[in-house]
């Protein structure tokens, strides 16, 4: 099996730990990774900031380059988000029938981490091992968007020497929302207020989830306080080993 992975321009910049960490997963599982060097942005922030032609720009570039993908693979709910749920609209727009019709095909063969191990691949014990206190955020997108479900948790709940502990108000959102936390900062920082409380509140050593955007703005409110809390994807969960833990001397 061949798998497509598209980074996202966020953790390409920012979190590329994640997606090193999705390659030495896939990989341990059979898959075989490959990785287009020219790949951008989804244009989710174009979009939901009315830049609507750089939108069309990234959608079409997008679905040019994986057309011929066996399966493209995504470690952020948003972004998928943004292809399923924005894409047929812009496109249709853009008026390019044969671009339509290619994306219509292309989209059934793109998934959400979590969605290509438990739905594509079969399986929810990845071999993985991670001998720490983690509590889960769902983000909004892989919540209401995707409808993820209990796939991150079937896959947490198999990782050997891990202390899950389950998240109050877990179909609450951390207030990031892109530009929301920056147009509306107030109500942004209340809501983080709230999810900071709940993460505390489970005494984990680490919050995961499956976007690397919410854990940088709970992560931002969990340092500026000296909690001593971490942020992981948990594509670094699954891909973690008691062998690659013991070789890192962790």
């Amino acid at each position: 099996m061949r798998a497509s992975l598209f980074i996202t321009c966020y953790n390409d910049t920012l979190f590329p730990e994640t997606g090193r960490a999705v390659v030495r997963l896939l990989e341990r599982l059979g898959v075989s990774v490959d990785f287009h060097p020219k790949q951008t942005c989804c244009g989710q922030m174009h979009a939901n900031t009315g830049f609507r032609s750089e939108a069309f720009e990234q959608a079409s570039r997008f679905v040019r380059m994986y057309q011929d993908a066996e399966s493209v693979v995504i470690p952020s709910s948003s972004c998928v988000a943004m292809i399923r749920d924005q894409y047929p609209e812009l496109l249709h727009e853009l008026g390019n029938v044969k671009l339509y019709e290619q994306f219509t095909s292309l989209l059934p063969r793109v998934y959400e981490l979590s969605e290509f191990l438990v739905d594509k691949l079969g399986v929810d014990d990845v071999g993985a091992y991670f001998p720490h206190r983690v509590t889960y955020h769902a983000s909004c997108h892989g919540l209401r968007g995707l409808h993820l479900g209990e796939k991150p948790m079937r896959l947490l709940n198999k990782v050997k020497g891990i202390d899950l502990v389950p998240l109050e108000n877990l179909d609450r959102c951390c207030g990031f929302g892109g530009t929301f936390s920056i147009k509306n900062a107030e109500v942004s920082s209340a809501m983080m207020a709230y999810k900071v409380r709940d993460v505390l509140t489970t005494r984990a050593e680490y919050c995961t989830a499956l976007d690397n955007s919410c854990l940088m703005h709970i992560g931002g409110a969990l340092h500026r306080q000296f909690t001593g809390v971490r942020t992981i994807h948990m594509a670094q969960i699954l891909a973690s080993t008691e062998i690659a833990r013991a070789e890192e001397g962790a």
